[in-house]
């Protein structure tokens, strides 16, 4: 059996036990580690290099919309936390708390940030005296500790890096313009660059972020048919703004309150890329995000030119800012093809004395494997084609696979059934109340993902109660 072989059997097979072939592809892919702190990671430089890509794209995004970056505390007094009401409710579970300073106890208790929206809040409140004042179009890129029950890898730990987007406005209708086009910037982020089809929607009422007045979602759908909410965009109203007195002069030299929103998309993104992409030979990256998008992998290197007309490629390559490495480990050929391949690198290129001789290359793409004769001189151009077809083809396929696992239901029966025998989402009607989504949760296991814009009307009546519908909910289990 070859080394090559050897590597690719470290991979569990992805219909096999999904769960495990995620967990074998993390740690293969040398994406991220356990701590010796139970539930916080270690973030290698495979995964958190994934990171800053992606923090520089969206970045990008961000300011192009008028949005700064900032930086705020990692610890809350405890009386910040207090202020409003539905916002520590919704965290108590998760806050760990500070509560001495060397070996003094503190006088208050210092929450570790699950989010800053009162951190925000406090800022405001010093800074906002008139219109002129507005917008506050901030973001700060950080870390947050949620004391999670349950971990796992990029899905759920308890400190995970983040964006949390936080603005105010002087009326309601710029706050909710806001609230929806970070919503779209996401949504064009994902899909672009990260190549995820998606739904977007409003959150129902119990799924809602806790003080928000509506959240609005972005969910994926991942190889085993499971959800995963990618990012979140909130629109608060006045309802924060009230309880810290954040209040301006506007042009009539009237005392109003500010209008709030908050968004964000954590490090959770890069388990939607493993899950949505990813295959029985590992990590498949796209494109776009891929930290590095071309390996060059010399074969018979010791042979004359090979490895000159290697490094040349390299060069040229990179040039064109295009992102390259080369192999040149002591690793036999297939077992260099193989760990480009758990890594995921978009492209290869292999080259020996034969393509030499015909003055040729080999590119091979990682999500096909389809591979390409390309002259010399012709490879720089070819790349660029090539990745920006594998692009558009991984959400291609990527889009199908969700089209074709979104089913409609009109009874719990069948809700149920189609559950228990497909993997995929439901679309069902919902009266509106509570107490009929937590029902459709016990007895299917689905919850609701969103309400999506482009509602349908399957019916008149809930899935389950009977009574008049209100709106079509997208249903699915979840991570």
């Amino acid at each position: 059996m070859s080394k090559d072989k050897k590597l690719v059997e470290k991979i569990t097979a992805r219909d096999t036990d999904f769960a495990k072939w995620y967990t074998d592809v993390v740690k293969e892919a040398k994406l991220c580690d356990y701590s010796s702190v139970k539930g916080f990671l270690i973030y290698q430089p495979n995964g958190y290099a994934i990171w800053e890509n992606i923090k520089n794209n969206l970045d990008k995004r961000f300011k192009e919309t008028g949005v700064v970056n900032v930086y705020l505390p990692v610890l809350i007094p405890e009386n910040l936390l207090q202020k409003e009401k539905d916002h520590v409710e919704g965290f108590a579970p998760e806050v760990a708390w500070v509560t001495k300073g060397g070996n003094e106890p503190l006088e208050e208790r210092l929450c570790v940030r699950p989010t800053s929206e009162v951190l925000f809040c406090d800022l405001w409140n010093k800074e906002v005296k008139s219109y002129r004042d507005l917008p506050k179009l901030y973001n700060q890129w950080n870390s947050v500790l949620r004391w999670e029950k349950t971990t796992r890898p990029f899905l759920r730990s308890r400190e995970f890096l983040w964006q949390e987007g936080h603005t105010i406005h002087a009326s309601r209708e710029e706050a909710m313009e806001r609230t929806r086009m970070m919503l779209k910037i996401y949504y064009d982020f994902v899909t672009e660059d990260l190549a995820i089809p998606l739904i977007q929607g409003r959150k129902t009422e119990s799924e809602k972020f806790a003080g928000a007045e509506e959240t609005y979602t972005i969910e994926a759908m991942m190889h085993d048919g499971r959800a995963l909410q990618s990012g979140t965009s909130h629109f608060f109203g006045t309802g924060f703004a009230e309880a810290f007195d954040i209040k301006f002069l506007n042009k009539n030299n009237e005392l109003e309150v500010v209008n709030q929103t908050s968004w964000g998309l954590s490090t959770r993104i890069i388990g939607a890329i493993i899950m949505v992409h990813g295959d029985d030979s590992g990590l498949v990256l796209p494109p776009r995000i891929a930290p590095t998008q071309v390996r060059i992998i010399p074969i018979n290197e010791t042979k004359e030119g090979v490895l000159e007309k290697a490094n040349k490629l390299l060069e040229e390559l990179k040039k064109e800012d295009i992102r390259t490495d080369i192999d040149l480990s002591l690793k036999t050929p297939g077992y260099k093809f193989s760990e480009a391949e758990i890594l995921g690198i978009p492209l290869r290129i292999e080259i020996g004395p034969k393509d030499l001789e015909k003055g040729t290359v080999t590119i091979v793409r990682r999500d096909n494997r389809e591979k390409y004769e390309v002259k010399l001189d012709e490879v720089t151009s070819k790349v660029k084609e090539i990745m920006e077809v594998m692009q558009k083809d991984m959400y291609n396929r990527a889009k199908e696979f969700l089209d074709s696992h979104i089913y409609t239901a009109t009874t719990l029966d069948e809700m149920k059934e189609k559950l228990e025998n497909n993997k995929g989402f439901i679309k069902a009607m919902w009266c509106g109340s509570e107490e009929c989504e937590e029902k459709i949760k016990d007895i299917t296991g689905a919850g609701s993902r969103c309400i999506p814009f482009n509602e349908e009307h399957i019916s008149d009546k809930c899935i389950c109660c009977g009574k008049e519908a209100k709106d079509m909910v997208i249903w699915g289990k979840s991570y």
